[in-house]
């Protein structure tokens, strides 16, 4: 399957191209969402493009990602659009994006870049700054190998002595440098971090944490529960920073509660090892409210997505299940909701437009004996 659309963009920029790419790998059941979402992280990082090409794959080569007859097809592609820039929805080895570079002629950008990118422009606090510089320096870790000389200066690091095992030893010697800093930085914050997480613990006062698919509403549903003005837009990974508020229903303080960074299909392995801090409050909290948009066709993956990666966190907090955005289905829809909600124990429907809206989920927590974690 190989679809092209020509897409006119406004300003100056390389002349560019999304590759879509659907492997036999991909989590995501349908081709058709894979693409939409990785068109939602272009647009969300606001990349201006020229050309858009959507490939079915049916096996994936380890060193050029593409079999010889897709790479031909796409060279070809590439050359008769003067393609300068290639933004593609996989996550590449280093060696498949210096191969891809040196047959299409044009400089490749992962999905890894893409999402470090869209992390670097979300995250406010200190703590989240720290955490996406060290994601981005360990890629960039395995890219260096190759790059010579063009790398130096795409890293900023003009000068030197040039390709060689010195060379390579010598930018090996600064990234290292440079993490060692970051992650000073970050222990610090992680002490405090811990030091708040006790006093917490020591007052007795739970804690629930809202998790769930990048743009699922979680933002939105934390606003509505608080009366808090978190960032709440419609695109991906509007906010990046953890936000705790208290929680009160019926005028009594029942817990804090926190919204957490969103998941997504293929997070970069860098992203996910930068972020385990800030993950790894999820294994104190008393309670997940998993916010899913259930008016997205792919909700069933995107609750397999982050359950994996509670899997991967080792995370096994008590859950409950709110299926967000009921007021974008029709009434045949709702009614036809029990059937496929069944396996997702306990849960309840929820529309974070008002406060009647969320009213399913604040009755279950007031009959929800929440018990104090553990430090």
């Amino acid at each position: 399957m190989a679809t092209k659309v020509a897409t006119s963009t406004t300003g100056i920029h390389p002349k560019t191209l999304l590759l879509g790419v659907y492997t036999p790998y991909n989590k995501m059941s349908s081709p058709d969402y894979y693409f939409e979402e990785f068109m939602s992280l272009v647009k969300t990082l606001g990349l201006g493009y020229d050309e858009t090409l959507f490939l079915k794959l049916r096996e994936v080569d380890n060193n050029r990602f593409f079999t010889k007859g897709k790479m031909e097809e796409l060279r070809q592609f590439c050359d008769s659009n003067e393609i300068e820039h290639l933004i593609f929805s996989d996550i590449l080895t280093s060696l498949q994006e210096r191969n891809l570079e040196d047959i299409l002629h044009c400089q490749v950008f992962d999905r890894t870049q893409l999402i470090v990118n869209i992390f670097k422009k979300a995250a406010k606090t200190s703590e989240g700054k720290i955490q996406v510089d060290m994601a981005e320096i360990e890629f960039l870790k395995t890219r260096m190998i190759g790059k010579g000389k063009e790398f130096a200066q795409q890293a900023g690091f003009i000068g030197g002595r040039g390709p060689g095992e010195t060379y390579k030893e010598e930018i090996k010697r600064i990234f290292a440098d440079k993490l060692r800093q970051a992650q000073k930085r970050l222990d610090t914050l992680q002490r405090s971090r811990d030091v708040q997480r006790k006093q917490r613990v020591a007052s007795n006062m739970p804690l629930i944490c809202i998790i769930g698919y990048t743009n699922a509403g979680k933002s939105s549903l934390l606003n509505i529960m608080t009366k808090s003005q978190v960032l709440a837009e419609d695109k991906l990974f509007a906010t990046l920073d953890t936000t705790t508020r208290e929680l009160f229903i019926d005028g009594k303080k029942k817990s804090l509660i926190s919204d957490t960074v969103g998941f997504i299909s293929q997070l970069p392995p860098q992203l996910v090892a930068a972020f385990k801090s800030t993950l790894d409050e999820l294994n104190y909290a008393d309670l997940l409210i998993h916010v899913i948009d259930v008016s997205n066709p792919a909700w069933k993956n995107q609750i397999e997505i982050v359950h994996e990666m509670l899997t991967e966190l080792h995370v096994d907090s008590p859950m409950v299940f709110a299926f967000n955005k009921i007021d974008k289905l029709t009434p045949e829809e709702i009614k036809q909701l029990p059937l496929s909600l069944h396996p997702y124990q306990p849960y309840v429907l929820i529309n974070t437009q008002s406060k009647d809206g969320i009213a399913p989920l604040i009755t279950f927590l007031k009959n929800y004996q929440l018990t104090k974690a553990s430090v």
